[in-house]
C-alpha cells in the first residue's frame, strides 16, 4: 500500500495477518473520558514485542541484536475507551536488511474499521556497540508471515 493510498483508505481487520488482544486499564483513560493518545503508542510497542516474543519463543531482549524504535506515527480515527479490550492488528509493510516497518491497526468493538492506524519502525543494532546490523534470523522468520505482498 503506498503512502498516498494509506491516507485515503483504511485497512480493515482482514488486512492484518495477526491480531493480539490488549486489556485496557483504568489509568489508560484521561480526564476527557477516552484512552489518552500517548497510550496508543504503548499498545503498539506491547503488541509488536509481545508478538516477537511469542513467535520466536525467546526473550528478544537477550538477543545479540535488538530492535530500536526509530519512527512511530498514528492516525487517530475514533476514540478508544476503558474497560473494553483493544484488538491490535499487525502487518509488515517492509522487511529490510536491518529494519522492519510495521503497520498496526487498533480495533475496539465489532467495527471492521480501526480506531487508529499506526506506523512503527524497528532498526536492528548490536546490543553492545549500537551499530546497525541485520535483522536476526529468529525475528526475520517470525515476521515473514506478516509481510504484505
Amino acid at each position: 500500500m503506498s503512502a498516498d493510498s494509506r491516507e485515503t483508505t483504511s485497512p480493515t481487520r482482514d488486512d492484518f495477518p495477526v491480531m493480539r488482544r490488549i486489556t485496557t486499564r483504568w489509568s489508560d483513560e484521561d480526564v476527557y473520558g477516552h484512552v489518552n493518545n500517548v497510550t496508543y503508542y504503548s499498545y503498539f510497542d506491547t503488541a509488536v514485542n509481545g508478538y516477537l516474543i511469542d513467535a520466536t519463543g525467546t526473550d528478544i531482549r537477550r538477543l545479540d541484536a535488538i530492535g530500536l524504535v526509530v519512527e512511530t506515527s498514528c492516525r487517530f480515527k475514533r476514540e478508544l475507551g476503558f474497560p473494553d479490550d483493544v484488538e491490535v492488528g499487525l502487518a509488515v509493510e517492509k522487511l529490510g536488511n536491518s529494519s522492519i516497518v510495521y503497520e498496526i491497526g487498533l480495533f475496539q468493538g465489532a467495527s471492521p474499521e480501526p480506531a487508529a492506524i499506526g506506523r512503527f519502525v524497528h532498526v536492528y543494532v548490536t546490543r553492545e556497540s549500537r551499530e546497525v546490523t541485520p535483522v536476526p534470523d529468529a525475528i526475520r522468520t517470525a515476521v515473514a508471515p506478516l509481510v504484505r505482498a
